[in-house]
């Protein structure tokens, strides 16, 4: 990672509705967050929504080396065939930025 490379960042909310199922996505994608390097900076955990009704009750955010590297995961093969998996099993969504 150059000096001038910031940071990119998955940040997701999601209700997942069968956690059993859910597992097969979690088995699934971390193979892909290896490859590109990811670090998970909030993976659940206690949360309060101050505004907004998302009504989602898993928060996470995952720091990948480059805003390059991050939307690759989300492109890459195995992230897709493991995304196949929660789709079916929770509600969501995932916004990719880039670090300040």
């Amino acid at each position: 990672m150059t000096e001038d490379t910031k940071k990119g960042y998955w940040i997701a909310h999601v209700r997942v509705d069968d956690a059993e199922t859910y597992k097969n996505y979690v088995e699934g994608a971390r193979d892909s967050f290896i490859e590109y390097g990811a670090k998970f900076i909030v993976r659940g955990g206690q949360a309060e929504e101050m505004e907004g009704a998302l009504g989602r009750d898993r928060n996470v955010i995952i720091e990948f080396p480059s805003y390059a590297d991050a939307l690759a995961c989300w492109r890459s093969a195995g992230y897709q065939a493991a995304r196949a998996h929660r789709l079916p099993v929770s509600q969501g969504s995932i916004t990719i930025v880039e670090g300040a």
